[in-house]
């Protein structure tokens, strides 16, 4: 009997051993953040590890300042973000040993969307604040039907909530904001309320229905512009342009960097413009190789010039 207990111990600490060396050699990537690249990256990921069998990548949404405090927190490996790192949560990354680099994997088109009975078509900026500040009542007010306007928009946690509140809005938000969790459930409520308006990833917009999608103007002497088209996206005419983001702790090493030269890759950014954004432009390239390193990497983007001035935040 105690041949046997002493066979079987054997077997277990064997087992044990062998299942800790083969975690410590799988690799496995942790990736949280922002609700509008969720989707982009889990199929960035997933084509991936179909390239790669045995990587494992992890993505879950969240909210960019939610991926953004478990990347300070040790909690993930990349954190999703639509907006850029604030000065505070570089001061907290740095005070617990966290140096937060950044790389560009798309670019945005925000869309303003409104249902598609409106018969609004397009907007300025500054109407569009006055909407969302709760200066603007009524439709009628920009040429629309006589009924009052509701706000959907995206909840605090939000790297588009801060982004709309800083470039567009440059106040508060209206108390009368319904705050929704994600692009999809925005899209939703504005398909369900002819007077809804709500912004959303062009990503999103491309292929929802029974909604229509704002051209928008700084100035309407200048001309309207419309975040389907990809020339006007990528040299920042359409005015709520914005780089998608990712953060990572120092230098990526390993599967992360080898995943983000993928996400980089020709191959990358033709999943990222099927998916209904755009490439990186080649001074968002040069950026990523600057600061991260990248190297030897396939690069795709396009060669439409972009004004890094444009795509700032």
């Amino acid at each position: 009997m105690k041949r046997y207990l002493h066979a079987l111990t054997l077997v277990a600490a064997l087992l044990f051993c062998a299942n800790m060396a083969m975690a410590a050699n799988s690799d496995m990537v942790q990736i949280k953040g922002s609700d509008t690249l969720i989707n982009l990256v889990q199929k960035l990921a997933e084509v991936y590890m179909q390239k790669h069998p045995g990587a494992s990548i992890a993505v879950t949404g969240g909210g960019s300042g939610t991926g953004i405090a478990a990347l300070v927190n040790r909690k993930c490996d990349i954190a999703d973000a639509s907006r850029g790192i604030k000065a505070s949560e570089v001061a907290d990354a740095n005070s617990k040993g966290i140096d937060p680099k950044r790389v560009i994997v798309a670019i945005d088109g925000l869309s303003v969307i409104v249902n598609a009975q409106n018969p609004v078509t397009k907007l300025t900026v500054d109407q569009i604040g006055k909407i969302y500040r709760g200066e603007a009542k009524s439709w009628s007010e920009f040429g629309g039907n006589d009924s009052p306007i509701t706000l959907y928009g995206r909840q605090s946690n939000s790297g588009t909530y801060d982004f709309m509140k800083e470039n567009v809005m440059k106040g508060e938000y209206a108390s009368s904001m319904k705050s929704m969790n994600g692009n999809a459930q925005i899209i939703e409520a504005v398909k369900q309320d002819a007077s809804g308006i709500g912004y959303v990833g062009v990503g999103y917009a491309q292929s929802a229905t029974g909604i229509a999608v704002l051209k928008v103007a700084v100035n309407p002497s200048m001309g309207y512009y419309d975040p389907f088209n990809a020339i006007d996206v990528k040299t920042g005419k359409y005015p709520i342009t914005r780089p998608l983001n990712q953060y990572l702790n120092g230098m990526p090493k390993g599967l992360a960097k080898d995943f983000i030269n993928f996400e980089l890759s020709s191959e990358g950014q033709a999943i990222v413009e099927k998916e209904g954004f755009y490439q990186i432009p080649e001074e968002y390239q040069k950026y990523n190789d600057g600061t991260l390193g990248m190297t030897n990497v396939v690069r795709g983007g396009s060669e439409n010039k972009s004004v890094e001035g444009q795509y700032s935040k």
